[in-house]
């Protein structure tokens, strides 16, 4: 009895697991320094099962982020608009290099010049904050200090900022 009890135990628990696995509400997202492009590097990386959830609220059920470029590249666009990057309040350029699909994962890439003379960064991510309020994106910056900064999107934050020696 003891056995089968456990055993429809550990089955309800496999079928309910990834349901509660499946939607994360948060990406992460990489600043990099990169000295020997004179680039700043941006990468976004999105759990593909939110960017699958999210293409569908926001583009309609007709969105198809596993199967359509079309979707990918409206979906990377999307989170471009949601993204910037600030030098004493005025947005940087970014560039739009790409996106792609690599396991469950959807990445969207950005970069920018180095500035001359940066002191600090505000940074402004809120990419999927407006359809899911739970939405947390991590900002990690790399390759200007010895240290990497993060920065973290949740609530009503929306405009964080860095100092660099």
């Amino acid at each position: 009895m003891r056995r089968l009890l456990l055993g429809s135990l550990l089955l309800c628990l496999s079928v309910l697991m990834p349901a509660f696995g499946h939607q994360q509400k948060a990406a992460i997202t990489t600043v990099l320094f990169n000295a020997r492009t004179s680039h700043i590097e941006v990468m976004h990386k999105f759990f593909l099962h939110d960017a699958e959830h999210a293409v569908r609220s926001i583009f309609g059920q007709q969105a198809d982020i596993l199967r359509s470029k079309d979707t990918q590249k409206t979906f990377s666009d999307y989170v471009a608009r949601r993204f910037e990057l600030l030098k004493e309040g005025k947005p940087l350029p970014l560039s739009k290099v790409g996106f792609e699909v690599e396991g469950k994962f959807f990445w969207v890439y950005q970069e920018t010049d180095i500035p001359v003379e940066l002191h600090n960064l505000s940074v402004r991510h809120n990419a999927l904050r407006e359809l899911w309020p739970s939405q947390i994106n991590t900002v990690n910056i790399e390759g200007k200090s010895d240290k990497v900064e993060t920065l973290t999107f949740s609530g009503a934050t929306e405009l964080l900022s860095v100092e660099f020696n």
